[in-house]
């Protein structure tokens, strides 16, 4: 039994350079002499023959995790018939503020530009946060689990709202200890 293929233990079919006919398949006594060989570094697939995992006959190379659940959440916020942007309209809707502050720190229109836009910018990543907490299907706005969305995206709006009611020249929110926090920093 030299030549005894492992049952299941095809290679799949690469593009372009062989077929499926092709394909070398791993017998049991090149696999024992290749992890032989190996030694204590691991299992080794023998000279010419692609590595074939023993339990499922698949490439190693082109495994796909099939254990990660989605987010829940995470499914279409519309239903499957309405148009693409209509399904994921929550990130839109965060992606649109966000665009729309990214635009009035850009083109500085008026004299707190700067400040009015990135409050703006904020505003939309609290509003992520309040949208994935209260909305059960938020689509793509879903990237972990629920709390640890609402909580990234709450922080992350809170401390952009913040730094930018602090920022200089005169600033809108004045705190003292963090005002001499900086000033020990910079001196």
């Amino acid at each position: 039994m030299t030549e005894a293929e492992v049952p299941g233990a095809e290679v799949p079919e690469k593009s372009g350079s062989t077929s499926r006919a092709q394909a070398k398949t791993v017998s049991r006594e090149d696999r024992s002499a290749g992890s032989a060989a190996a030694g204590s570094a691991g299992p080794a697939a023998p000279t010419g023959a692609t590595a074939v995992s023993p339990d499922n006959g698949r490439s190693r190379r082109f495994s796909l995790t099939r254990s990660t659940a989605r987010p829940e959440g995470g499914g279409r916020a519309a239903s499957g018939d309405a148009p693409a942007p209509a399904r994921q309209w929550p990130l839109l809707a965060v992606l649109s503020a966000v665009g729309i502050g990214l635009l009035v720190v850009a083109t500085d229109p008026f004299a707190e530009a700067f400040r009015i836009g990135t409050i703006l910018i904020g505003a939309a990543l609290a509003g992520g946060a309040v949208l994935r907490w209260t909305v059960p299907s938020v689509g793509m706005l879903a990237v972990r689990s629920r709390f640890t969305d609402v909580v990234t995206y709450g922080l992350l709006g809170l401390l952009v709202v913040m730094l930018s009611l602090m920022a200089q020249p005169d600033p809108w929110l004045d705190i003292p200890f963090l005002d001499g926090v900086v000033h020990f920093t910079i001196r």
